[in-house]
């Protein structure tokens, strides 16, 4: 992928993108003992940054990776990226990678070319496909993602945008990269919180579905349930919200429902307004 700026940060030092390097005898690295985030930039706004790094920190407390760096820290390093060229547009990975003590642990900033939609998933819908899975720890977004890259990966190989993971119990939990909703008339239902990552975007839409009249229902999503909603949708930091179409090649909504159209006008008008602050 091309790199917009030519430098990233490592443990707070801007250091030329080539030297961007994780050794392999790192085992740490090599076992997925890490955590990250990605951070939209965009119009020299960081979206929701202060949220990014409570879940960076929450991801590290929750597998018990322990570091030096500080909310205050990773902000002012993230801040010092995107200056050295703040007309791009991208999106911030941070790696946070644990170590055998806590200032072993090493601190990656990146920043990479936006993955946006075609503009027609917003108009039609996009396809997806399902898989039979459940990550170890949903509140943690950790660098262990096997299982969910390979369900992705069956994905983009049937032209779907993503796949949604099915736990034992039937129910619909998340996207391997995404978070999943059902819409019904003015009320938004979410799989519950203590099964999912608790997604940013997720979190801002939330709040603009809120202010925008719409409310929140917690509850369980059986996958053979879907025909009792108008539609259905993910939303991620590169994609906001996308309306599901088809799952595993069966229809879902033939037409996005207006209800969800509204939602996002109210979101899209939510990010234009908000200067990238909850």
């Amino acid at each position: 992928m091309t790199m917009p700026i030519k430098t990233f940060s490592y443990n707070g030092r801007l250091l030329p993108i080539e030297q961007a390097q994780v050794p392999l005898s790192l085992v740490e690295y090599s076992y997925g003992y890490g955590v990250y985030e990605n951070i939209r930039y965009a119009n020299g706004i960081l979206y929701f940054l202060a949220d990014h790094l409570e879940r960076l920190a929450e991801s590290a407390r929750v597998i018990g990776l322990e570091h030096e760096f500080t909310a205050e820290f990773v902000a002012s390093s993230v801040r010092e990226l995107v200056a050295a060229a703040p007309d791009h547009a991208c999106n911030l990975k941070i790696l946070l990678i644990g170590g055998r003590t806590a200032a072993d642990a090493q601190l990656f900033i990146l920043a990479l070319n936006p993955l946006f939609p075609d503009r027609k998933l917003y108009r039609d819908g996009a396809a997806v496909i399902t898989r039979r899975f459940e990550r170890a720890f949903p509140h943690a977004k950790t660098l262990n993602m096997l299982q969910s890259y390979l369900a992705y990966r069956d994905a983009a190989r049937v032209g779907a945008y993503d796949a949604l993971l099915i736990n034992r119990a039937g129910n619909i939990t998340e996207g391997t990269r995404t978070n999943f909703f059902g819409i019904k008339g003015k009320t938004i239902v979410s799989p519950p919180e203590d099964e999912i990552l608790l997604g940013v975007t997720r979190k801002a839409m939330i709040v603009a579905a809120e202010a925008a009249g719409f409310n929140l229902e917690q509850r369980d999503i059986p996958a053979d349930s879907l025909g009792s909603y108008d539609g259905v949708f993910i939303t991620s930091t590169s994609s906001k919200i996308v309306p599901i179409r088809s799952i595993d090649g069966d229809m879902v909504s033939e037409n996005v429902p207006e209800n969800l159209r509204e939602l996002m006008r109210a979101f899209d008008e939510f990010l234009d307004s908000s200067r990238g602050e909850l």
